[in-house]
Order: C-alpha cells, then sequence, then structure tokens
C-alpha cells in the first residue's frame, strides 16, 4: 500500500518569484518598494505587495479604530468612512483625502511604507492588513 502525505506547510517565498511579480508592475514607488523589502528580508511583505492591485485591500478609518496596536500598516489604500479617536501611526500604498484629514485631525503620524521599511529592523511590532 502506497500512502501519500501532503505537506500543508507554508510555501517558501523566494526572491526569485519576487522578482518575476516585480516585471509586471509599472508603479515605479511600488517597485522601489517592493525591492527594499526584499532587500531588507521583509520577504513576506515584498510577496504582499507585488500582488496584483485588485488584491490590495481598502480599509476604512472605523475599521483602523478597532485594532488594538498603535502602528499599523495597509497594503492597499485607507478611505475616510467612519472616525477615528486615537492616536496611531499609519502607513499605506494610498490615502483618500477625506482619510488624510480625518488622520491629521487625531493627530496620527502617517508614514509611506518605504520609509517604514527603511527605519524598522523589524516589523513585529507592526499590524499588517493585507
Amino acid at each position: 500500500m502506497i500512502i501519500n502525505i501532503i505537506n500543508f506547510e507554508k510555501k517558501m517565498i523566494s526572491k526569485t518569484r519576487i522578482n518575476k511579480k516585480i516585471k509586471r508592475k509599472r508603479n515605479p514607488e511600488i517597485i522601489e518598494t517592493i525591492n527594499l523589502a526584499r532587500k531588507k528580508n521583509f520577504l513576506e511583505l515584498a510577496n504582499k505587495l507585488a500582488r496584483p492591485v485588485r488584491l490590495y485591500k481598502k480599509v476604512n478609518l472605523d475599521e483602523l479604530e478597532k485594532i488594538d496596536k498603535e502602528k499599523i500598516m495597509v497594503i492597499g489604500k485607507i478611505l475616510g468612512s467612519g472616525n477615528i479617536n486615537k492616536k496611531i501611526e499609519i502607513s499605506a500604498l494610498g490615502f483618500s483625502k477625506q482619510a488624510i484629514e480625518k488622520l491629521k485631525k487625531a493627530d496620527c503620524k502617517i508614514i509611506k511604507i518605504k520609509d517604514l521599511i527603511k527605519n524598522n529592523k523589524n516589523l513585529d511590532e507592526i499590524e499588517i492588513i493585507s
């Protein structure tokens, strides 16, 4: 009797596979962000950034209000629906004008993902929404 063993472990993320995905990207800032994440060995983040744009998340401010962590990264866009009443450090690929206004009123710190990657040695304390 032959027994088939299926391994359900997480797939390895290779830099080569990420490079292939980058070739499809047209936005130079996203390409630069992916390359920076890849160089700092944040391969899971680089892989999420290299996904098709249609798979990026759109997150409203009221959803951010429910998250307990103070540092949040969204692989996608922050929309202005709802309100935020706590001070957070937020990074995303894009922000609506209304979201920027409401975040500034709440004294939130808005950072580009690229800058967040440059300034952090690890991403353990950051909640990543993708």
